[in-house]
């Protein structure tokens, strides 16, 4: 079963390629403190439909490049189209 994350793009200026922010919460037992870690992973995304502020579904799937292990599985909310305007 492939794990599956939950994140916002980051960056979409490579071709076929997003970079996905996912977010966790971490408490360390010693002091019991809250803090978020994040982690930058580039996704594969064929059809360029995703775009920076989406929320999307990454799963793990086979390396399709070098940097390249999870795909877009979907996008969950889309960015608001004023963050998409043609100028």
């Amino acid at each position: 079963m492939a794990r599956k994350l939950v994140g916002t793009v980051a960056s979409d200026v490579q071709s076929k390629t997003i970079v996905v922010a996912v977010a966790r919460r971490v408490t360390p037992p010693v002091y019991g403190k809250q803090y978020t870690v994040t982690k930058r992973f580039a996704a594969h995304d064929e059809a360029n439909e995703a775009h920076v502020g989406d929320r999307v579904e990454i799963a793990e799937t086979r390396p399709i490049s070098h940097y390249r292990a999870e795909g877009r599985d979907r996008s969950s909310h889309q960015a608001s189209s004023k963050n998409r305007e043609d100028y």
